[in-house]
C-alpha cells in the first residue's frame, strides 16, 4: 500500500475543481466515458499492430448506479493501467496544468469549460463525488491497481484482486448531486453526449423476444389455431450507434439512410428534409459530417434542432457559432471533428486558424452540393425554392465567396411562377426594361395581391414583373446594384407609375396646362390634409387610376432594411412612413375635379384619394367606415 500527496502545493484544488470548472456539473459524465473510449480504442490500436497479446471482444462501456450505496460506476475493458501508471497519470500528469488553472481561474466565477485546457478531465468526477476510487487492470501482465481519493490531495494507492482487464471509476456521490443517482437523469446525458460514442454503451439490461424462438401454434378443442406467446429473454441495453451514417463513406449510403440518420438525431421533427450535404476531408484538416437542408418555416426558429458538433462522435455543443458560417446556422445536422477540443470556447473558435478553414470549407461544400442540385435537376431545385431561398440569399450577403458562387444557381421567381438566374434575368429583360438613360430596372413585388393593379400595369408593357418577398431581398438588392457597372435598379412595381419608372422617350403630354396644374395642387394638398403624403401630379395614359399611392424605392428599402437590422447603419432612427400621390392629369376624373365647386371637389378627391389608399392597404378604421359609408351614398 502506498499513501501520498497529488502533485498540487495548493490545498483548495478540489473546491476549487467543484465550482469553477464547469457551470454545468453534468460534463463529469462525458468526460469519464471519453476516458474509457479512449482507453478501448487505444487498446484496439495495440491489438492490431501486435503489441497487445489479447483479445478484444465484446468490448463495451458499462454505466450502473447502485442507490443504496450511493455510487455510480463507469466501467470499460480498454486498455487499463499498472500501479506506476496510475501514479504517473492521474496523480502527476493529470495535475501539471494544476496550479496555472489555480492561478488563472480561482478569482473567476464566470469562466466554464477549462478542463481541457489542463488535462483535468477525470477530476470533473470530483464537481459531483466526495470519494472517487479507481480500480484497474492493465493488459499487461501485473497486478491490478486500487486508488481512492476523498476530494483532499491525499490519496492511496494499493493492490487489488480484480482479474478482468480494463477499469472502473467508482463515484461516491456527494449529498447535493443525488440527481446522479437516478436512472432517468443518467439515461437523459447519455443520450444527449453519447448517443453516437465509437464504444458500445451498456446502461442496464431490457427484454427482447427471443430471435431463436418460433412460438408454436396452439389448437384448441374447438379447433381455433392461436400463437403462443413470444420467448423473452434479457439482453444489455446498449444505449448508443456506434457507426452512425457521418461516420460511413456516401458511396455507401442510399436516400433511404440519411432520410432514417436525420430521424434519428430529430425524432420530433416530422418532415423530411429536402437534401444533405456529406462533409467528408482529411487534408488539411479533419472533419466529417452531415449537413441537412431542412424545410423551413417563418419564423425561423433557430433554437431548435440545431447543429450538432462532436469530437470522435462524442457531442460537444450546439453552439456552432464560428466553426459554421452564420447563414448555414439554419441548417440541422452534424459535425465531426477531432481537431476541436471537447472542452471548445469562443475565444478559441475565434483565434484558432483550423477553424476557419473549416468554416470556408463547409460554404465552398455548401456552393458545390447547389450548383450541382441545380444543374443535375433544375425543376426539382426550383420547387424547393422558396423553402431554401432565405439560407442562400443570407449566404450571398454575408459571404463574397457564396456570392460568387450563388449568382450561377440562385433564383429569381416572376409573378406567373417562371424561373431565372440573374443572368438569365437581365438577358431577358435588358432590350424592354432599359430606360432612355441607359439604367436597367428590373420591377418586382412583394405580394401578388396586394400589388395586383401595379402588376397588371406593369405586365401590359411587355415587363417581367419578380416576386421578392423574403424578409432581407433589400439587403440583397442593394448588394446586386452594386456588384455589376451600377446600371441595374430594382424597383418595386408600386415605387411609382410604370411610365416613371421605366422612363422611355415618348413623354405623354398632359391635358392640363401649367396654370391649370398650379391651380389643381394646392386643392388636393388641402383636401388630403396629410404631411405623409407628398402630391405629384403626373401625365399618364387616360386610362390609368385617376389618383395613385407610391412608396419612394429608397425610403421603402431604407425601412425594410431598419426593420431588419441594416438600417441603423445609414443613421435613420426611427423613419417615417412616406408616400407619393401620383394625381393623373390626363385622367377625366381629374379634369371633374378642377371644374367642380369647392364642395364636389372636396367629396371627389376624398374618395379618389380613399380608392388609392385602399389599393395599398392603407385604408384602416375611422376612415375605412367613413369611406364606406360615403360609398353607399353614392350609389343611391
Amino acid at each position: 500500500m502506498s499513501k501520498g500527496n497529488i502533485n498540487v502545493s495548493v490545498e483548495n484544488i478540489f473546491p476549487l475543481i467543484k465550482k469553477f470548472l464547469y457551470s454545468d456539473h453534468e460534463i463529469f459524465l462525458r468526460e469519464l466515458i471519453s476516458n474509457g473510449t479512449d482507453a478501448t480504442t487505444k487498446l484496439k490500436h495495440l491489438i492490431s499492430i501486435g503489441e497487445a497479446k489479447t483479445e478484444l471482444g465484446d468490448a463495451k462501456i458499462e454505466i450502473s448506479i447502485d442507490k443504496d450505496a450511493k455510487t455510480l460506476t463507469i466501467k470499460d475493458q480498454g486498455i487499463g493501467m499498472t500501479a506506476d501508471e496510475v501514479e504517473k497519470y492521474i496523480n502527476q500528469i493529470a495535475f501539471s496544468g494544476a496550479e496555472e488553472f489555480l492561478d488563472k481561474y480561482k478569482d473567476d466565477k464566470n469562466e466554464t469549460g477549462v478542463i481541457g485546457h489542463f488535462g483535468l478531465g477525470f477530476y470533473s468526477a470530483f464537481m459531483v463525488a466526495d470519494k472517487v476510487e479507481i480500480i484497474t487492470k492493465s493488459f499487461k501482465d501485473e497486478p491490478a491497481a486500487h486508488w481512492t481519493c476523498d476530494g483532499s490531495p491525499e490519496y492511496t494507492l494499493v493492490a487489488h484482486d480484480k482479474s478482468d482487464r480494463g477499469t472502473e471509476i467508482i463515484l461516491h456521490i456527494a449529498e447535493d448531486s443525488t440527481e446522479f443517482l437516478e436512472e432517468g437523469k443518467i439515461r437523459g446525458l447519455l443520450t444527449k453526449y453519447n448517443r453516437f460514442n465509437q464504444v458500445p454503451i451498456k446502461f442496464g439490461t431490457k427484454k427482447i423476444n427471443d430471435p431463436e424462438h418460433e412460438p408454436a401454434t396452439i389448437t384448441d378443442k374447438d379447433g381455433k389455431e392461436t400463437k403462443e406467446p413470444h420467448r423473452q429473454i434479457e439482453v444489455d441495453d446498449i444505449i448508443n450507434n456506434t457507426n452512425p451514417a457521418w461516420t460511413k463513406k456516401p458511396a455507401d449510403l442510399e436516400k433511404e439512410d440519411y432520410d432514417n440518420f436525420y430521424r434519428e438525431l430529430y425524432p420530433m421533427q416530422f418532415e423530411e428534409s429536402l437534401f444533405h450535404i456529406h462533409l467528408n476531408v482529411d487534408y488539411p484538416f479533419n472533419l466529417t459530417g452531415i449537413l441537412f437542408f431542412p424545410k423551413l418555416t417563418q419564423n425561423l426558429d433557430m433554437q431548435k434542432d440545431k447543429i450538432q458538433l462532436y469530437q470522435n462522435q462524442v457531442f460537444v455543443t450546439d453552439n456552432v457559432e464560428g466553426i459554421v458560417p452564420d447563414f448555414l446556422q439554419m441548417l440541422k445536422g452534424v459535425i465531426d471533428s477531432p481537431d476541436i477540443p471537447l472542452n471548445v470556447s469562443r475565444s478559441y473558435l475565434q483565434a484558432d486558424g483550423a477553424v476557419k478553414k473549416i468554416s470556408g470549407y463547409i460554404t465552398k461544400k455548401v456552393a458545390d452540393k447547389l450548383a450541382s442540385l441545380f444543374k443535375k435537376d433544375r425543376e426539382d431545385f426550383e420547387k424547393k425554392w422558396n423553402d431554401i431561398k432565405v439560407i442562400i440569399e443570407y449566404g450571398m450577403l454575408s459571404e463574397d465567396k457564396f456570392f460568387d458562387k450563388a449568382k450561377k444557381f440562385a433564383l429569381y421567381p416572376t409573378v406567373d411562377d417562371t424561373y431565372f438566374t440573374f443572368d438569365e434575368l437581365v438577358e431577358k429583360t435588358k432590350d424592354t426594361q432599359t430606360d432612355k438613360d441607359g439604367n436597367h430596372v428590373i420591377l418586382y413585388a412583394a405580394n401578388k395581391d396586394a400589388q395586383h393593379s401595379y402588376i397588371q400595369a406593369a405586365k401590359d408593357k411587355g415587363y417581367q414583373v419578380l416576386i421578392l418577398d423574403s424578409p432581407i431581398v433589400s439587403h440583397l438588392m442593394q448588394k446586386l446594384e452594386t456588384s455589376g457597372d451600377g446600371k441595374i435598379k430594382f424597383s418595386r412595381v408600386d415605387a411609382d407609375h410604370i411610365d416613371n419608372l421605366i422612363k422611355k422617350d415618348d413623354n405623354v403630354i398632359s391635358k392640363l396646362s401649367d396654370e391649370e396644374k398650379e391651380k389643381l395642387k394646392p386643392v388636393i394638398e388641402g383636401a388630403v390634409n396629410n404631411s405623409s403624403y407628398t402630391v405629384q401630379l403626373e401625365a399618364m395614359d387616360s386610362n390609368a387610376s385617376p389618383f395613385m399611392i407610391t412608396v419612394p424605392e429608397f425610403m421603402r428599402r431604407m425601412k425594410e432594411m431598419q426593420a431588419t437590422g441594416g438600417g441603423g447603419m445609414f443613421g435613420m432612427g426611427n423613419m417615417p412612413d412616406m408616400y407619393n400621390l401620383v394625381v393623373n392629369t390626363n385622367s377625366p376624373l381629374v379634369s371633374e375635379i378642377l371644374a367642380a365647386d369647392e364642395e364636389k371637389q372636396k367629396g371627389l378627391i376624398s374618395q379618389a384619394f380613399d380608392l388609392a389608399k385602399l389599393s395599398q392597404n392603407l385604408l384602416h378604421g375611422e376612415e375605412l367606415t367613413n369611406f364606406i359609408k360615403r360609398s353607399y351614398e353614392l350609389i343611391k
